[in-house]
């Protein structure tokens, strides 16, 4: 995988200003803010560099208002940190390929891996049939 780094000024006249906001400044859009994705196969790409991160089949409606999936489509795809912002404790997820925020992971999800991420819809496009394996 080609790691994919821009400049601070290059991200900013490519993502509109809340996609940049959310991803290069790890920031949230509010809960249900964001139109819901199509139900078809699929895959939902990074907005910032279209590395495919999750597979519809593994999505969810978790009732939280952010899009869920109980797993990425490829686990070297998605990556983790420690998160102490808002005085509380998380794991973040962010794009292995870019460093884009994506959102954060959370242990109540739905079996087979009973977690929830929990993610950031700006952060995410969709590619109907799953067409995004060259990375």
């Amino acid at each position: 995988m080609d790691k994919v780094t821009k400049t601070d000024a290059e991200w900013r006249a490519e993502l509109s200003d809340l996609a940049y906001k959310v991803t290069r400044k790890h920031g949230t859009e509010r809960a249900g803010t964001h139109e819901d994705f199509p139900k078809d196969p699929g895959t939902y790409t990074c907005v910032c560099c279209g590395a495919p991160l999750f597979d519809q089949a593994h999505k969810f409606d978790s009732g939280t208002g952010w899009p869920s999936f109980y797993q990425p489509k490829a686990a070297e795809m998605v990556g983790e940190s420690e998160d102490n912002s808002w005085f509380m404790r998380r794991t973040e997820v962010h794009c292995n390929r870019c460093d884009a925020h994506l959102g954060h992971v959370f242990p109540d999800g739905p079996q087979p891996t009973g977690l929830r991420y929990c993610i950031n819809g700006v952060a995410l496009e969709f590619e109907p049939n799953g067409d995004s394996e060259a990375v």
